[in-house]
């Protein structure tokens, strides 16, 4: 949020409309906006065509393996960088030629943190507050709020260069926060950071996306998805998929994945076979507990499927949807939609 006096309006922050779920984009205001976006060094295509529409009071992840392109689409979209070719819009603005006053909206948390060695914890924020126009009058108590929540209080005196490594990135991610940005980019805001705290980090995040803010994370945590509004999987610089969390499964395995518990053994290759050429079937595999079968979405019976199988001389003990996690997701939808990709 950009700094007021105090009885200037907050641009931009307002509750989402009371119809709308947290989920529920349709109706949402576009804050980002990328048409053919490339960045090339050298050789290297670290951005191919990236196409990314970010809705206004939402939480955008970005996944994808160590090296995938992540990084430099957050360099991108805050401005830092010009891209080689494409098109950036942010508030419907170039990021690259943004006024201060534009990007007093911003909030971005880089990887590494830049922080003044020399100055305490709680100098630390009350100066980056001070550069935003954070008014004194409430500045203590906002600084205190941004402290607690991410459990640096007992350490706010220490200089910076007597906190641990993770300690300064939570001291980071505290200054990111402390002008209330209403567009937030967190660059693996939770790297290093126990689970609990991450939970807390999370629920802090949802909060702020409640109130109407913006999010943009770019994560090394495939099960964070779950906690984002939409997904954006990379894979050598391109987006290979832009889903909601529930979306993915699907997408990944090609339909829905079921697992068929068997009593005994009984498939062989030409079961296989026969079963997968089944109308509404996409595929059939071995699985540890049995059978692997995807179905066609708009064919998921489960019933039917299990008289199929039974009717094939199976003993069939259990039918039910299988729940991967979002690491077996996330593996499987850059094997099918990006085959030739190293993993991270």
């Amino acid at each position: 949020m950009p700094a007021t006096n105090g009885s200037e309006p907050q641009r931009g922050l307002r509750p989402p409309e009371v119809s709308a779920a947290p989920g529920d984009l349709r109706i949402r205001n576009t804050v980002i906006e990328t048409h053919g976006l490339v960045q090339v060094y050298g050789d290297q295509r670290a951005l191919d065509g990236i196409d990314l529409s970010v809705p206004e009071g939402s939480i955008m992840g970005v996944i994808g393996p160590s090296g995938c392109g992540k990084s430099t689409l957050v360099r991108a979209l805050t401005g830092m960088e010009r891209p080689t070719e494409g098109t950036v819009t942010v508030f419907g603005k170039d990021p690259a030629i943004a006024t201060s006053r534009m990007r007093s909206r911003f909030g971005y948390m880089p990887q590494m943190p830049t922080l003044f060695p020399n100055l305490s914890a709680s100098a630390n924020l009350s100066f980056i507050a001070s550069l935003y126009g954070v008014p004194w009058r409430g500045r203590r108590q906002r600084l205190r709020r941004m402290l607690d929540l991410v459990e640096l209080t007992p350490h706010r005196r220490k200089q910076v260069s007597e906190l641990s490594g993770g300690m300064q990135r939570r001291l980071t991610l505290a200054a990111t926060l402390v002008h209330e940005p209403e567009l937030l980019f967190l660059d693996e805001p939770t790297a290093g950071v126990d689970p609990v705290l991450r939970e807390r980090f999370w629920t802090h995040f949802r909060e702020l996306r409640d109130e109407g803010r913006t999010i943009v994370v770019p994560t090394q945590y495939v099960n964070e998805a779950v906690s984002c509004d939409t997904v954006a999987v990379m894979a050598r610089g391109r987006l290979i998929a832009v889903q909601p969390p529930d979306r993915l499964a699907p997408l990944a395995f090609g339909g829905v994945p079921v697992l068929l518990r068997l009593r005994s053994a009984w498939f062989g290759t030409g079961d296989l076979r026969r079963l997968a050429a089944t109308a509404g079937i996409h595929s059939a595999s071995g699985h540890d507990e049995g059978l692997l079968v995807v179905l066609d979405e708009r064919n998921a019976d489960l019933v039917a499927l299990r008289a199929a199988v039974e009717g094939m001389g199976a003993d069939v003990e259990d039918v039910v949807l299988l729940e991967p996690t979002y690491d077996e997701i996330f593996v499987r939808l850059i094997e099918r939609l990006a085959p030739t990709e190293v993993g991270a």
